[in-house]
């Protein structure tokens, strides 16, 4: 049982090394070839041991043979002879070379005989070319034809260089004058001294491309003309050729996405201007409470950029190019910076559309947002700014307004305006009513407080050793006067009537009253320093 099953294995194993060595041999025998060349002319490439001869000894066989059969006769007859599957390469009377299936590309071409005719017809090339290169007046015809193609590329380059010293000397002026048509409004755009030197390295650039094009085409002309050398001219020229034919098929073949994406650019402007139209219409009253005159603005501005969004990515895939590996890298490289740096941007914006369609806030209402107090004079998609009643403009984020409390002046007045507080505390054994009064008389006598609606005096709390009265009125806007200024001005008014009537503002923490009470009478009112309004 043991021997049988180590026969088997054995077996086993001599399967497997004779497969290895069989795939080791066609992978030898596959990448083995060689290729005959013919006075720099590529004939024939072989893949194949045929008649004990490598691919390398047909090659030399074949060389010594086209060799001899050059030498003995100026003009031998190429022709092929069938054999079997394979085709005699005939070079006179002589062998050339035999072209078997096993040499044949089926990638380049799909028969045998394909390949033997190919290969016949560049050895016919070879025989005319020998044939040429032992022509004195066509060597000489050929020297005369470099010779004016040298002549030629040099007054073009000449030409180049003269073009170049002319464009450099009026190339001041001539961007000194179109610079100067460039302007919005009285601004100009764009100043020559900045642009200078910019148009002059973009003309070295040219001025280069230039010289290395005419260059090329000397190159490959004087090259073509000599049978030795004529199978590098015509690479170059075959090569120039492949890429301009590569880049006009580019060109036309992107045609179509771009007619698309135009297409889609200009359905996308048209749908954006319809709903601009839709929304302005729209925004009168009674059709929608979030849509108004104030947020018709930034409605119209998200829903183009929804609609331009939708466009770019129906049109993406028909731009030049989307489908490369470098536009799709490039993309997710846009992605990726947009998503890790464009977090607080996006949060910003929100807390912008939050505050636009709440209305929480509006341009010329007097708010309290945190410790900051001012007038809203811009409403921004990520910042909002208040003027201060000190003449201070401060730029508040709009995420840090959605997240803090807010007190609107503005927003429950009666008509135009904002409302103007202050608080005094006053002692038990003074009558609430006859503060009330005061404090209403107070109002009154300040310019900018409105008398419609009334002031009014509310007591908010009653603390241990005074009640709190808080005075509310409302100020009028349209006045220069700031927020801050008003206040002094009441809080001066409420000392003056305070002291007229002889009540004191100090508020008593009791420990012993006071003697006399604490107020101004009002023949000290204006002690030196101070001056009467009469005096000024």
């Amino acid at each position: 049982m043991q021997s049988r099953l180590l026969a088997t294995l054995l077996f086993v194993f001599c399967v497997s090394c004779s497969m290895l060595i069989q795939a080791a041999d066609e992978t030898t025998s596959s990448q083995d070839y060689a290729e005959l060349t013919v006075a720099n002319r590529n004939v024939m490439v072989f893949r194949s041991t045929l008649m004990g001869e490598s691919p390398a000894s047909r090659v030399k066989r074949a060389k010594a043979v086209i060799s001899e059969a050059l030498d003995e006769a100026d003009d031998p007859v190429v022709a092929l002879d069938p054999i079997q599957d394979s085709y005699l390469v005939l070079l006179g009377t002589r062998r050339a070379f035999i072209v078997s299936p096993k040499d044949v590309d089926t990638l380049q071409y799909g028969s045998v005989e394909q390949a033997a005719q190919s290969a016949a017809e560049k050895l016919r090339q070879v025989v005319a070319e020998t044939k040429e290169s032992r022509s004195l007046r066509l060597m000489l015809r050929a020297l005369v034809a470099a010779a004016i193609a040298t002549g030629i590329y040099l007054a073009l380059l000449w030409g180049v260089a003269f073009v170049r010293r002319k464009l450099l000397l009026r190339l001041p002026e001539l961007m000194d004058r179109h610079t100067r048509a460039l302007k919005v409004g009285r601004v100009q755009v764009i100043e020559a001294n900045y642009l200078y030197p910019l148009v002059i390295r973009v003309f070295w650039l040219l001025r280069w491309l230039v010289l290395l094009l005419l260059t090329y085409e000397w190159l490959g002309f004087v090259l073509s003309r000599f049978p030795y050398t004529r199978p590098w001219g015509e690479s170059l020229n075959n090569y120039l050729l492949e890429l301009a034919t590569y880049l006009f098929q580019a060109v036309v073949g992107a045609i179509p996405g771009l007619g698309v994406a135009l297409a889609i650019f200009f359905i996308a402007r048209g749908a954006t201007a319809f709903t601009r139209q839709v929304l302005k219409r729209m925004a009168g009253p009674g059709t929608f409470n979030w849509l108004n005159y104030e947020t018709l603005q930034p409605t119209q501005r998200l829903t183009s950029l929804a609609i331009w969004l939708f466009a770019l990515a129906m049109a993406y895939p028909y731009l030049p190019g989307a489908g490369t590996d470098a536009f799709k890298g490039l993309s997710v490289l846009i992605g990726l910076m947009i998503s890790l740096g464009a977090s607080s941007v996006v949060g910003q914006a929100a807390a912008g559309l939050i505050l636009t369609y709440t209305r929480t806030l509006r341009p010329g209402e007097f708010v309290r947002i945190g410790e900051y107090e001012g007038t809203v004079t811009e409403l921004g998609m990520f910042t909002t700014s208040i003027r201060t009643g000190l003449g201070e403009v401060l730029t508040l984020p709009n995420s840090m307004i959605t997240g803090t409390v807010t007190k609107n002046y503005s927003r429950i007045v009666k008509g135009s305006g904002y409302v103007v507080d202050t608080v005094v505390t006053i002692g038990y054994d003074t009558p609430w009513r006859q503060v009330e009064a005061m404090l209403l008389e107070a109002a009154r006598r300040t310019p900018g407080v409105l008398e419609d609606p009334p002031a009014q005096v509310f007591q908010t709390a009653l603390s241990d050793f005074y009640p709190e009265y808080r005075l509310v009125a409302q100020a009028i806007p349209s006045q220069p006067r700031p927020r801050a200024v008003l206040l002094s001005m009441l809080h001066a008014n409420i000392q003056d009537v305070f002291n007229e009537y002889g009540v004191q503002i100090m508020s008593p923490h009791y420990e012993v009253d006071p003697d006399l009470e604490k107020y101004v009478p009002k023949d000290k009112w204006f002690l030196a320093p101070a001056r009467k309004p009469d005096d000024q």
